[in-house]
């Protein structure tokens, strides 16, 4: 079956992986971008593909986003501001890109009347959680803005689905890696600061003592997810999606060898992420294929994407996280 996909944020770091698996699949596509943190390079090798069309604008501004839900019948909502450090210095762009921009991606897909929405929900509304792995009924406990304003969001989806019967699915993301990865200029994703340190031949700068573990789940992974959400039947789920392993940061500096740094622990992480998928197995038959060394290998095969990505030091780290610990340092889990 073919169907028109609305891919919001489709230049970004998932959303261009999931375009391609579309694309491969037969489907017409439309991406929405404001390229606020998307690149246009993420899509410059599908340019010529029949069946994409790219938006450059913002979801939040209605005749951008009126163009781009023209025949849309499935709709993928990955378009949003991302990061720890940023959202905590500026937190109303975040609500306006987060919150507001997701109310009006429901208010134009109920328009629409699509067939189906998936959201790109983050498994940061967790928090520091107290049972691994942490299953979907865990406490919501955002500890910055940026956790915050992605589970409102969710709200506002699963609302949408109770009080509008928008046909609409939630997926909640376990610390996404893969190729083209993103590089922004702040202080972020640890594959992007370890990639371009091992590059310029600088150590690793390990948060802690390297013994956090993180549920790291390949983006090939992720958009297989998205591509069994769209096409079931499903309506008004929250489903984790995971490797269904957890995994040491010192584990990964070993795959990618070099040598180590160690930077202060910062407050507000856990010490460890893993979901569990058992609800998106039963519901989906979903289930991880990339084995987390077959993951790293494949992401120094692609290492030279973030040969322009910055370089990070102990001393840059400090100084880009300071507001983090200034507003962190005594926040209550």
């Amino acid at each position: 079956m073919t169907n028109r996909a609305l891919v919001t944020g489709g230049a970004g770091f998932i959303g261009c992986h999931l375009v391609e698996r579309l694309l491969d699949d037969g489907h017409e596509v439309t991406v929405i971008d404001d390229f606020s943190t998307g690149r246009p390079e993420n899509l410059a090798h599908l340019r010529d593909r029949p069946g994409l069309r790219v938006i450059e604008g913002d979801i939040c501004e209605p005749d951008a986003l009126a163009k781009a839900f023209d025949g849309a019948e499935w709709v993928f909502h990955l378009a949003a501001l991302a990061d720890i450090v940023p959202s905590i210095q500026a937190p109303v762009p975040y609500h306006r890109a987060n919150v507001e921009g997701t109310l009006a991606v429901l208010e134009a897909a109920r328009a629409a009347g699509v067939k189906r929405l998936v959201y790109a929900a983050s498994s940061s509304c967790y928090g520091v959680p107290d049972v691994f792995p942490t299953p979907e009924s865990a406490p919501i406990r955002p500890m910055y803005p940026y956790a915050l304003t992605k589970n409102i969001a969710e709200q506002y989806v699963m609302h949408w689905h109770q009080t509008y019967g928008l046909p609409a699915v939630s997926l909640r993301f376990f610390n996404v890696y893969g190729p083209r990865a993103r590089t922004s200029g702040t202080y972020g994703a640890v594959f992007g600061v370890f990639l371009a340190q091992k590059l310029a031949g600088r150590p690793f700068t390990v948060v802690g003592d390297g013994t956090q573990t993180r549920d790291f789940t390949f983006v090939t992974d992720v958009v297989e997810a998205f591509i069994l959400a769209a096409r079931s039947d499903l309506a008004g789920e929250i489903l984790n999606v995971g490797s269904g392993d957890s995994y040491s940061v010192n584990r990964l500096v070993e795959l990618l060898g070099g040598e180590v740094i160690y930077v202060p622990k910062r407050p507000g992480e856990p010490d460890r992420t893993w979901g569990d998928t058992t609800r998106i197995e039963e519901r989906l038959g979903w289930g991880p294929k990339i084995t987390f060394e077959e993951g790293v290998a494949r992401m120094v095969e692609e290492i030279e994407y973030w040969r322009e990505a910055p370089v990070w030091t102990p001393e840059t780290i400090v100084e880009a996280t300071a507001d983090w610990f200034r507003y962190l340092g005594a926040a209550k889990p």
